[in-house]
């Protein structure tokens, strides 16, 4: 009788949370007009929803078999939301943080679930001026599913790294090319996931918090990794959003073709080696706080590793994945985002070319909006 499991059918669907600017004084804008989330919703439909702060919105794309149809998904949605943001003088920015806006002068979306969320979390959750990229692999099995969502938190901090676009927070430069993380990791139930040796094990652990009252649903457990509550999916969301689509899109190819090469491991009795959270969590503050112009650690050999050598590895690891799932450009495209940067990197250049022309911070910060704008649409008009 032959028990090797079916290859999980690894469909893909991803999420993209936007900051809303005003396009004359390039803040947030705190309070967006009604009419512009009823059109997005008219032209996109349930694909377009508000986030927690009224100057956010999310976009979902639906199931997507290939990385093609998720590119165009990701396009059409951009390109859709700028030009309704348009009508109202706003535009829509792919940065996980705004370069100055203050935090304080956000308000959270009139909604039972965000109203909630504000009251139980407090100041921690109202510093949420922050956006993400999550990602959906399907995985109908639950075993598998399982199997594959422990042995994946080794490669989160490689995926952070690629995508970090948040260097500034309220004026000024963090030091870190991650700060989104350090806002979200505030939060409870975040950081790296833990490991559980069933999908029964992590089921009646979810259960106990929702048992006890502490929350209700899985929903509400935030890891940079997690088995998603609605649908059959491992969901990743440790990364940055992405400015520009393509790196969005070789990201999540990435991943995408690291669970099937875990399955690969798995049918062949075999598995990636598990490394404690402790030293996980150095590498994941390393690609957080240096991206791609640093290093992260081999925890084999015992030493730190430069990215621009850790990428061709990755590369080499999935390079039969990427031929099975048709996403061979999508991966080599990883090379490019750590040789030219990331969308941190380049923030970063906008801001200092500016202040080398003779303008001072605010009108430099104003530039990096400005560049934020134009790179979110790149390649989706």
């Amino acid at each position: 009788m032959n028990n090797i499991p079916l290859e999980p059918e690894l469909s893909i669907g991803i999420e993209e949370e936007y900051l809303l600017v005003d396009k004359d004084t390039r803040d947030l804008a705190v309070d967006p007009p009604a009419d512009f989330f009823e059109d997005c919703t008219r032209l996109l439909g349930d694909h377009v929803m508000p986030e927690f702060l009224r100057c956010q919105v999310e976009v979902g794309t639906p199931v997507c078999a290939t990385m093609a149809e998720a590119r165009e998904q990701l396009q059409h949605f951009r390109s859709t939301v700028a030009h309704a943001a348009d009508r109202y003088g706003m535009a829509p920015i792919a940065s996980s943080t705004h370069p100055f806006a203050k935090w304080n002068r956000q308000q959270n979306t009139d909604k039972d679930r965000y109203n909630t969320l504000a009251e139980d979390l407090q100041v921690v959750a109202r510093r949420m001026v922050i956006c993400g990229m999550h990602v959906h692999i399907g995985i109908a099995d639950t075993a598998v599913r399982n199997d594959l969502f422990n042995q994946m938190t080794y490669f989160l901090p490689h995926l952070l790294a690629l995508s970090t676009s948040s260097p500034f927070w309220q004026g000024r430069n963090s030091g870190l090319k991650s700060y989104r993380l350090s806002v979200f990791d505030e939060m409870p139930r975040t950081g790296l996931p833990y490991g559980f040796d069933s999908a029964d094990e992590y089921r009646r652990t979810i259960d106990t918090l929702v048992k006890a009252g502490v929350i209700e649903d899985a929903t509400k457990v935030w890891w940079d990794l997690r088995p998603s509550d609605r649908y059959p999916t491992l969901e990743m969301r440790i990364t940055d959003v992405c400015t520009r689509v393509e790196d969005a899109v070789a990201i999540a190819s990435m991943y995408r073709c690291l669970a099937r090469m875990l399955f690969r491991l798995r049918v062949a009795n075999q598995r990636w080696r598990t490394y404690s959270h402790f030293l996980i969590n150095e590498n994941r503050w390393l690609a957080q706080r240096h991206g791609v112009e640093g290093k992260l650690i081999d925890f084999g050999a015992g030493t730190a590793v430069p990215y621009t050598q850790l990428i061709e590895e990755l590369i080499e690891l999935v390079s039969q994945d990427a031929e099975a799932l048709d996403c061979v450009d999508e991966i080599q495209h990883c090379r490019t985002i750590v040789k030219r940067g990331t969308s941190a990197e380049k923030q970063l250049a906008v801001f200092q070319e500016a202040k080398e022309s003779g303008h001072d911070d605010q009108t430099a910060l104003k530039n990096v909006v400005d560049h934020l704008i134009s790179e979110t649409l790149q390649g989706c008009n």
